[in-house]
């Protein structure tokens, strides 16, 4: 009887699955779409049960179904968007929809005030990094202040892995790198909850334990495998984000590697051998003890350019629904002829739903200058990419300020199949990005933990998982435009910082 893992991940737009043996061999995978809530400008909310545990179920359920006649699932394996805010009652049933990672903005006043009541510097020396929209704890004391009854009413506030974890096994836990950005209630030097800044967020005993990614929660419920099809009994990984879950598939494991996340936001993981205070991004611990990592995100990324490609670039989609190229490999060649023939020199801001690292902005948002009539829309496009491009540039320089060297970069997401993009980072940064042969995404590293935690495998065949398809690598020649736009890409945020903030 052959083994196999099972690995889930909810991402913001959609839910991913797969089934793989103990090599790492695909068996089968399954998706589901879903939605983001965006009740106001700067909040940004999903449903725990319709969105999150559904596409669970639905998933599940699809692979299951795939499971070989005489195979047998042996481990399971969850991610999540994360850091979210969820308050569960006494019985673990959601008091309201949960409030999501740093694209929701909502918290700056409950930052101010904490920053007020301790001292910014105290509190960015406590959690080795500034408060910021990726937060969980201000978001926590957004809820004491606005929905009291919620708040009083919470026995537990967990983040989305947490919430899968506990439907599939009854445990409740929360991984320590997720657990890093319940700052500032969690204390580094025990990787455990602090009551020192507590005050005005919430008792520290409605938090969960803290474990290990690896580790295993539980085992699989009666009612869990009613729900989902899974077998009960099965031991369930305590699991972690999407972000880590994603980097530990391509092998990001030792100091020095980067793993740049190309998805709905761009996303970055830079694993170090020690605790390095973050400032403006964000101090984690990694996937195991003794482990950190620094962290660091911005607020778009994909979703950016779903945005173009949505009220731009309509004709295309038709043409895509209608059997044709994908919209986005269109505007990609559109894009790559503007540059063929001598782009026109535009900038774009990129901040659609403000920005988080390095300017944690949260009142940012797009600008796109150097028009002119002759601007097409391949030349605002590219403009687009660039502008992802600088963003992840101020990202990396600002990694390499702290003393974090990056001696290997590793791309993963949906962004990986646009050679454009990353072509024009690579350029952009200066840095050679390995593309892994299986791009999968987080549920592959899901599955990869979910053996760990079972015992299927053992550290020693993880690097049986890793490959490598191509190396993207930067272009000299494009080395000087790219130093010229990128000066002028902070210029204009700094220039029109304060108009923007002024128009509320």
């Amino acid at each position: 009887m052959g083994e196999l893992l099972v690995g889930i991940d909810v991402g913001t737009q959609s839910s991913k699955g797969v089934l793989v043996r103990p090599d790492g061999t695909l068996v089968a995978e399954a998706r589901a779409q879903h939605g983001m809530e965006v009740p106001r400008p700067g909040w940004a909310e999903q449903d725990a049960d319709a969105v999150w545990w559904a596409d669970v179920c639905s998933i599940a359920r699809r692979l299951v179904a795939a499971v070989p006649a005489g195979d047998r699932i042996a481990g399971i394996g969850v991610s999540a968007i994360g850091p979210t805010v969820l308050p569960l009652d006494a019985a673990g049933r959601p008091l309201r929809s949960a409030i999501l990672y740093g694209v929701d903005t909502r918290a700056t006043a409950q930052i101010a005030a904490l920053e007020a009541r301790h001292g910014a510097d105290a509190l960015a020396a406590w959690s080795g990094m500034d408060l910021s929209s990726q937060a969980a704890g201000p978001k926590i004391a957004w809820l004491a202040e606005h929905e009291p009854a919620v708040h009083a009413a919470a026995r537990w506030f967990v983040t989305a892995t947490t919430y899968l974890v506990h439907r599939l096994t009854g445990a409740m836990v929360i991984d320590a790198h997720t657990a890093s950005h319940f700052n500032p209630l969690f204390d580094r030097s025990t990787i455990g909850w602090s009551d020192r800044f507590a005050d005005g967020i919430t008792p520290i005993d409605r938090l969960p334990p803290v474990g290990w990614p690896a580790e295993v929660a539980g085992v699989v419920t009666d009612d869990a495998a009613a729900a989902t099809g899974l077998p009960a009994g099965v031991p369930v990984a305590v699991g972690t984000v999407d972000a880590l879950a994603e980097g530990l598939s391509v092998g990001i494991s030792r100091p020095g590697d980067l793993m740049i996340m190309y998805g709905s936001t761009t996303f970055f993981i830079l694993v170090t051998d020690r605790a390095i205070g973050a400032g403006s991004l964000w101090l984690t611990t990694g996937a195991e003890r003794g482990q950190w990592a620094l962290a660091a995100g911005l607020a778009t990324g994909g979703s950016a350019l779903a945005w173009f490609r949505d009220q731009l670039a309509a004709d295309l989609v038709v043409a895509e629904q209608d059997g044709g190229q994908s919209a986005f490999a269109a505007l990609s060649s559109e894009a790559t002829a503007a540059e063929t023939a001598g782009a026109e020199d535009l900038l774009f801001l990129p901040y659609f739903s403000g920005e988080r690292t390095p300017i944690n902005d949260p009142l940012a948002r797009g600008v796109a200058a150097g028009l002119s009539l002759g601007s097409g829309r391949g030349d605002l496009y590219l403009a687009l990419l660039r502008g992802i491009a600088y963003a992840t540039r101020a990202n990396l320089e600002a990694m390499r300020a702290l003393g974090a060297p990056i001696t290997r970069v590793v791309a993963v997401g949906g962004g990986t199949a646009d050679p454009l993009l990353l072509q024009t980072v690579s350029d952009a940064c200066g840095i050679e990005q390995e593309v892994p042969g299986a791009t999968i995404g987080a549920s592959r590293g899901d599955a990869l933990l979910a053996g760990l935690a079972s015992g299927v495998i053992g550290p020693d065949d993880v690097a049986g998982w890793m490959s490598v398809d191509r190396i993207i690598r930067p272009r000299p020649a494009a080395s000087a435009a790219h130093d010229r736009r990128y000066r002028a890409f902070g210029d204009l945020y700094l220039a029109t910082r304060g108009i923007i903030h002024g128009l509320g």
